[in-house]
Order: C-alpha cells, then structure tokens, then sequence
C-alpha cells in the first residue's frame, strides 16, 4: 500500500491540532540515573499524559482530522490497552462511538480505563495479533472506521510530537531511545528529531522475547516472530509496513534486551525518578545500559512511554519470592 510521507511539517501540524486538548509532557534530568548511565540523562514523561501513555498524541490528531461521514461510521481498533485508551480518549472527545478489540488476559487497568472512556471492549483472541485480525473483520463486516496502531501517518504525525517537544526543549541533546513495539513511536521519532537535528541519533529497543520489529528491521524485510515477552507494549508477531519503512530508512540502532533487564530496568525508573512505568516505558533505561560504554559523557532522552502498570503486576515487580517473567508477571505493557 502508498501511504503519503511524513514530513516535520506533518508534526508541526500535528502539534497545534493537539495543542488544545493535551500539555506538553515533562522532560526531567536525573542524577541518579546520570550516575547509572556515566551520562546527563533526561526522561520524557509520556506516563504523565491523561490515559498515562504517548499514544493518545496520535489518536487525538487522527481523529480531529476525520471529516462526518467517517466519525459517523464510529471507530474500531485493536490494542492490549494503550492504543485503545488513546482512541477511546479521542472518541470521547469528539464525540464519536468507538469499540476496542482487546486480547484474553488484557491488563485491568487498562481495560478499565478504556470502558471508562465510554468505549465497548471486546475481549477476543489470546494475543494482540488474534484481537487484531477479529477487529479487522468486524471493520469490515460494519462499515467502521479501523484505527490501525502503525499504518496511520495521522497517528505517526501525532506521536511525534513527543520527540518535537525534546529537540525544542533540549536542542542539544544527542541520542533519543525509544521503545518499539509496531513502531509508530520510533517512526514518529525519527522524523521529528531527525528533521530538526540530522545528526542526532535515534535508538529503538524491543525485547528478545518478541523481535518481529527488530528483524524485520536488521533484514530489511517483513518478519513474523514469536512473542512470549510479558511486556505487552513491546509484543509483536506481525510488523507494520509503514512504521517499518520509516525505521529502516531513518533509525540509527536498535537494541534487543532481555526480560530480566526489561524488568530490573522498570524498578530503576521507578526508583529513580519517583513514578510509576510500565517496562515498554522503562525499555529505553534497559537499552541505554547495554549501550552504556557508547553514551558515556552524552546527553541523552529516554521516552517514559507509558505508566499504566497495575497493582498486581507492580507487587509482581517487587516480589522476590516469585519469577519476574511469564505468567508470573502477565501483560505489563502495550504494543507502542
């Protein structure tokens, strides 16, 4: 499929569309993590947006953009729950019906989050990929408006505007790690940041337990993987086209972590910086110190992609009797 491309003056747009409805997010320094790191580390606080994640950027933006007719149609989408809340969170604002195709298991805190917004959840499928393809149908089968989670350059354009916003805070930063999970974040980072700043680097980072993303970008080419990672932000089966090309085209790195460094790097962030986050949030930590010799003495930008963790799963966190990973600690993040 032809999308249009993204350009700076998409996001530009993107951010005075959003502008009356959603702040500007922080961007904190740490000493502590600056220690950690050896570097001057600043942290983008998307956990602090309304639905507690970056997406509602994207979703805000697409839907101010939709003309009668499609708002008329009402939206469907399917998410592990950020996704979902930034749609039903724009839905609700615009006035539009939306349902949300969600998998068995979803976190409680983000489904409850999103039947709040006034959305109707329907629970379907053992993975994000099996709600996806049901969602899919259902689109079809009534006439909906789907809200794909990357194949949306309103969406990209959207999230963008998080890396907009650390370029114009902090034009000198050197390095931005994002998390990846279909992508939309980093792509939308590469042509905010990128755009502004040629010679500023963009890191990506997936778990080793879910690389659809990270292989389809090394091998420059569409892969299906497996995931079994309990980081439901970074678990993708099936890559996005769009968001793929944009990454292949403009991200500098992209860094595979293990569950165990997703984990201990979740109550890093915590700890560090005094706020809840979900490990897709706390992915960037987990990259930067496996890349840690390289960033020495930089001034870097970690994305807090989200903080929508649930009580069950930060006590799984800080259990030391139990596992961290697997069923032991089930869907801690959404697909980014």
């Amino acid at each position: 499929m032809e999308w249009p491309e993204i350009t700076l003056d998409d996001v530009r747009a993107a951010a005075r569309r959003i502008a009356p409805y959603l702040r500007p997010t922080p961007l904190y320094p740490y000493a502590g993590l600056d220690r950690l790191l050896d570097a001057r580390v600043w942290v983008k606080h998307e956990n602090h947006q309304p639905v507690g994640a970056f997406k509602v950027r994207g979703g805000v933006n697409l839907v101010s953009c939709l003309g009668g007719e499609e708002r008329a149609r009402g939206l469907i989408a399917a998410s592990t729950g950020n996704h979902g809340q930034s749609v039903a969170y724009a839905a609700r604002l615009f006035g539009v019906a939306a349902r949300i195709c969600a998998p068995e298991g979803v976190n409680p805190v983000k489904l409850d989050a999103m039947q709040s917004l006034g959305a109707e959840v329907i629970v379907r499928g053992r993975d994000f990929d099996e709600a996806r393809e049901h969602c899919e149908s259902l689109a079809a089968e009534h006439g909906s408006r789907y809200v794909h989670s990357g194949n949306e350059p309103l969406l990209i354009a959207g999230v963008g505007t998080e890396a907009l916003e650390i370029v114009e805070e902090l034009p000198d930063v050197d390095a931005i790690v994002v998390p990846v999970g279909g992508g939309s974040g980093a792509a939308g980072a590469c042509i905010a940041a990128k755009s502004v700043r040629p010679e500023l680097e963009v890191v990506g980072v997936q778990s080793e337990a879910a690389p659809a993303a990270y292989e389809s970008w090394r091998t420059r080419s569409l892969v299906t993987a497996s995931s079994t990672t309990a980081a439901e932000g970074l678990a993708t089966r099936v890559p996005f086209e769009l968001p793929q090309r944009i990454l292949r085209e403009q991200l500098d790195d992209f860094v595979l972590v293990s569950e165990a460094e997703l984990l201990t790097a979740t109550r890093l962030m915590i700890e560090h910086t005094r706020n809840l986050v979900e490990p897709a949030g706390a992915a960037p930590l987990a990259a930067a110190l496996r890349l840690r010799d390289r960033l020495r003495g930089r001034r870097i930008a970690l994305v807090a992609s989200g903080g929508n963790i649930s009580p069950a799963q930060l006590a799984a966190l800080y259990d030391e009797r139990r596992p961290r990973q697997g069923p032991h600690f089930p869907h801690a993040l959404e697909r980014t």
